[in-house]
């Protein structure tokens, strides 16, 4: 596979992402508390793909490896937020489950890209 191949994969993957976590916040309790949550969990979860789509339209290699950087940063905390609902036990575990394995997943994918620069 290309690093073209792997780019354009990778940004899918990222959109799927976001997809489900948006689907998921949206399962949320209609709490305050759990307001907060869902708005911090869908805007770290849609950041991720959005700061990886521009790193791969940057201007400049430092460029690339600060939005590779936030990335990394929003991916890791999308896994905190994933974690406080979990502990709070406010959604199906399966669908929590695999969404916190899909996090950690681009958490290590874009953190092996970021120290590789």
């Amino acid at each position: 596979m290309t690093n073209k191949e792997f780019g354009q994969q990778l940004e899918k993957r990222t959109v799927k992402f976001a997809i489900d976590v948006l689907m998921f916040s949206s399962s949320l309790p209609h709490t305050p508390e759990a307001l907060v949550l869902r708005n911090q969990l869908s805007k770290s979860g849609t950041s991720i793909g959005a700061n990886y789509r521009e790193a791969n339209r940057s201007r400049s290699p430092n460029d690339f490896k600060n939005k590779i950087k936030i990335s990394v940063a929003e991916a890791s905390e999308t896994d905190y937020w994933l974690e406080i609902i979990e502990t709070l036990n406010w959604s199906k575990m399966d669908n929590l489950k695999s969404l916190r394995a899909e996090s950690k997943e681009l958490l290590a994918i874009f953190t092996s890209i970021a120290n590789k620069l």
